[in-house]
């Protein structure tokens, strides 16, 4: 028997009650129990301060499109203290579950808590104090960042995407990196979301030179493809600005989304016929 990974745990002064991630947790099984299309498991387990925590992961399979299933990877509450992702992947499983023709084609791999005990502490870091955002493909010890980049390599997505938000940003705007495909993909989502919320077009955003509310590069250890992967995925960080109203950001989300697969969809048939 595999034994549980048990944490170092860095001294945490708690600033507000301890969020319940089963509460949060219930409305993505609501939606699971009324249609057939969508999957709940939980990815990996490890101890923290003597409690279990795992990392649910929820697979939306669409109806067959005609080709290879597309699967996409999108990934919640990296920083803890970024809930606005999860609440957004409960209103898009929602939309699928009510317009099927909407995830048609497409196998979507939702994780909303990739931070189970920043959730819970308010936190961006985990309860171990890293900020599990920096340690993809750096052989990180911490079990999230393992368990994840196990599912990022044995579901070889076509595209990752990660959302967040950022509490010193105006607008929208997103990271773009791998396929060249990502900015085709980027640009009509962030045009969808500004039905809700403005762009950042700002020349410089978070640090980085941007062109457009788009980056073209990231910090090391962000979310995405192994370095090694052959022929990398697609790979979008969506951001939304934290400080504007909870239900905008979360209608921003969801509309990127449903653009993203719009658009794969769109070129893929583009290409299927030149």
């Amino acid at each position: 028997m595999t034994s549980v990974p048990v944490l170092p745990q860095a001294p945490v002064a708690p600033r507000y009650p301890r969020r319940n991630r089963a509460r949060l947790l219930e409305s993505f099984d609501a939606i699971t129990e009324s249609c057939s299309r969508i999957l709940a498991t939980d990815h990996g387990h490890f101890e923290s301060a003597g409690e279990l925590y795992s990392l649910p992961r929820f697979v939306y399979v669409g109806r067959p499109g005609g080709g290879e299933m597309i699967r996409l990877g999108v990934f919640a509450t990296l920083h803890g203290d970024e809930p606005e992702g999860a609440l957004a992947l409960i209103r898009f499983l929602e939309r699928l579950a009510e317009s099927p023709d909407l995830g048609q084609g497409f196998g979507l791999f939702l994780y909303p808590l990739c931070n189970p005990t920043g959730f819970e502490d308010h936190q961006r870091e985990a309860r171990t104090g890293v900020d599990l955002n920096r340690e993809f493909w750096r052989n990180s010890h911490q079990p999230e960042v393992q368990f994840l980049e196990s599912e990022i390599q044995s579901q070889s997505f076509h595209g990752i995407i990660s959302l967040h938000s950022d509490d010193t940003s105006d607008g929208l705007y997103g990271f773009v990196r791998g396929a060249v495909l990502s900015e085709h993909l980027l640009e009509p989502a962030l045009r969808q979301g500004n039905r809700f919320l403005s762009r950042n077009r700002r020349p410089q955003i978070d640090g980085f030179a941007a062109r457009e509310s788009i980056i073209h590069s990231g910090y090391p250890g962000m979310l995405q493809s192994a370095p090694e992967t052959p022929r990398r995925p697609f790979e979008i960080t969506w951001e939304t600005p934290q400080k504007a109203p909870l239900d905008r950001q979360v209608s921003a989300t969801v509309e990127g989304l449903e653009a993203i697969l719009a658009e794969y969809r769109r070129i893929q048939s583009f290409a299927n016929h030149i």
